[in-house]
């Protein structure tokens, strides 16, 4: 379940990572029926925690601990992969993008299927092949150890400890959105489940958390599709076009044109949600962040632990495939839950419950069960959102193991005691790790309640694909790269995208946000003077009504730039000082990655290290054959 809840959180903030840390104050469930959320959700839970107890009984080595023996088969691979990657930004985050900006929603799924692929084709087979258990494994094997292993550490806690952190705030939000409990106690419940996956069942029960939560998602997933696209035929022309025609799609459009609407026919503004540019405006931006996304998947510490799991470089391979027809698949459901729930359930209603979207499809269950006042339509909506948070779990757990790997496998057992430790000291050590950066996760996410975590995703993928990613890759594939470029790599695309992220629009720039309140306020009081003389000259009630509506509506608008202003007090300048970001880009990707790449190029040709060159030989066969990879498993 930790692994699950994990992995929910994780898609959910990077999909719409600017809007979670706006919990909602509305329950999507009805008070009447969230019995059921719990009974649901605890059907899950301990579904997984009973896997959980079964598991433990198998963990005795470092082996079973960190790559569950390497006894996992390809389709089970496979299909773990999908739990870890199919996190809450696919299932919740990506549905409610589309719901509300229509084709370029679409795009991150686009982005993430297309990450593996890049996995499939450079990473998967020959990490397998050369590596024990983690990053840093993979980079000391023809490097110097000890520097390799200290880096590949420090990078995978890094990047770990930033996406960690966002999913935690994701997690908590959207439990509290779901069934109103207090943020804390969320935050709390998520990592405590996620601890004990890890602790007790290692890679054996995160694997199957992640199998299990992978099926659910995927049948709950098709099940909505299917009644949502049973009432056009299963038409995928009628479909869109019913989206084109929908009252709620034109509205939306309005809303997010502004001006340009007022020259556009009814059937004009509903095409323009199916192009693209309604939430992805600039190309350069566009570029970089899907850099971000196809090189940071394959650079990301829990993805490349999946394939020490498998025993053989054909699993591998066969893990990879299965993982893409799932995810592929998944994604392109993805298309008929956004736009079901737009037309639907409509994105005032969505965006109600909450600002993000991310609650759209749990929605459209609730609608297709019958509606917020109905027993099937919340037991649908409850067995949805237990999934979701199924799917946060498993990716808070593959996290946790990455990076109580690193403390213990890399930095402990091959640094501090030179690959001089017994397996009930890995193990142990590896459990002590996973307390403690569980323990740092549950309170850095409380810390952060409120906060916006957006440039947390932002850091993590671009970490992972500026330093580990070329890192990984040339150790790989070319001969000269050695110690010297490893350290140079990771230090400089890690200090680099934090840095760029840092003075990037992803931080708040309180003088910008409140210039835009400050407009959004005189444009609600001018709306509200025109809405107060229209009502007072209205005789229709039912006009009457609507007029009241909009001025509600309106002043509500009005409190919340209020209160975002009143928020940021007296402060004029970001947490680095600045008053507007240095950087235009949202996702350094553009500009970090190939200073990674030239940093392990330059480190690589100034530093002499022979045995690097000396290795290569054994490298390129075994990468290329996988002869005597079983071994690296054992200590």
């Amino acid at each position: 379940m930790n692994l699950r809840l994990s992995s929910m959180v994780g898609a959910i903030v990077l999909a719409t990572a600017p809007l979670l840390a706006q919990a909602a104050d509305t329950s999507a469930v009805n008070d009447k029926y969230r019995w059921l959320t719990f009974l649901v959700f605890g059907l899950i839970i301990g579904l997984t925690m009973y896997v959980t107890y079964l598991a433990a009984k198998r963990v005795k080595s470092a082996s079973q601990f960190y790559a569950a023996g390497r006894s996992v088969s390809g389709i089970q691979n496979g299909w773990a992969i999908a739990g870890d990657y199919l996190s809450a930004a696919s299932f919740l985050g990506i549905a409610g993008l589309i719901s509300l900006y229509g084709y370029d929603g679409f795009m991150y799924s686009v982005g993430w299927l297309v990450a593996y692929i890049t996995v499939l084709l450079v990473i998967a087979e020959p990490c397998r092949n050369i590596g024990k258990y983690t990053l840093g494994d993979i980079l000391a094997f023809r490097n110097d150890p000890k520097k390799a292993k200290t880096v590949a550490a420090v990078s995978t806690i890094t990047v770990s400890i930033f996406y960690l952190t966002a999913q935690m705030v994701g997690g908590g939000v959207l439990v509290k959105t779901l069934v109103g409990i207090d943020y804390e106690v969320s935050v709390i419940v998520v990592g405590v489940l996620m601890l004990a996956y890890v602790l007790f069942g290692g890679m054996v029960a995160t694997t199957w958390v992640q199998i299990i939560k992978a099926i659910l998602l995927v049948t709950a997933s098709i099940l909505l599709v299917i009644f949502t696209w049973a009432p056009y035929g299963f038409s995928l022309p009628a479909f869109l076009q019913a989206a084109v025609d929908s009252v709620n799609v034109q509205g939306q459009v309005t809303k997010l044109i502004g001006d340009a609407a007022k020259n556009m026919t009814a059937q004009e503004l509903g095409q323009r949600f199916l192009e693209p540019g309604l939430f992805l405006k600039s190309p350069i931006d566009q570029i970089s962040l899907g850099m971000a996304l196809v090189l940071g998947t394959a650079g990301m510490p829990h993805i490349l632990m999946r394939f020490f799991t498998v025993p053989t470089a054909k699993d591998a391979r066969v893990s990879v495939l299965w993982a893409m027809g799932i995810i592929g698949g998944f994604y392109v459901l993805t298309l008929f839950l956004g736009l079901g729930s737009a037309i639907n359930v409509g994105q005032a209603e969505i965006t109600r419950i909450d600002k993000g979207g991310n609650m759209a499809g749990p929605l459209l269950a609730q609608f297709l069960g019958g509606g917020p006042d109905s027993m099937l339509g919340n037991l649908f909506l409850a067995f949805v959102a237990a999934v979701a948070f199924a799917t946060i779990v498993a990716v808070v757990a593959g996290l946790v193991l990455a990076s109580a790997s690193a403390m213990s496998h890399d930095i402990y057992v091959g640094v501090v005691k030179g690959e001089h430790a017994t397996q009930e000291e890995e193990v142990r050590a590896a459990r002590v790790s996973s307390i403690i950066v569980g323990v740092a996760a549950i309170i850095i996410g409380i810390l952060a309640k409120g906060q916006n975590v957006a440039h947390l995703v932002a850091l993590a993928f671009a970490v992972a694909a500026s330093g580990n990613l070329p890192c990984v890759l040339l150790t790989l594939y070319w001969r000269r790269c050695n110690t010297g470029g490893i350290v140079a790599g990771m230090i400089v695309g890690a200090v680099s995208a934090i840095v760029l992220v840092m003075v990037s629009p992803n931080m708040t720039y309180p003088l910008i946000v409140k210039a835009a309140q400050e407009k959004a306020i005189k444009g609600a009081d001018d709306k509200l003077a025109a809405l107060s003389t229209d009502l007072a000259s209205a005789t229709d009630p039912a006009v009457q009504e609507k007029l009241k509506a909009g001025i509600a509506a309106q002043e509500k608008a009005k409190k919340t730039a209020q209160d975002t202003i009143a928020k940021l007090g007296d402060s004029t300048t970001s947490i680095v000082g600045l008053e507007k970001p240095l950087f235009d880009l949202k996702n350094p990707g553009l500009i970090s990655i190939p200073l990674g790449f030239l940093a392990v190029i330059l480190g690589s040709l100034l530093y002499r290290d022979r045995r690097s060159d000396d290795l290569w030989d054994e490298l390129y066969v075994r990468q290329n054959t996988g002869i005597h990879a079983e071994a690296a498993s054992a200590h």
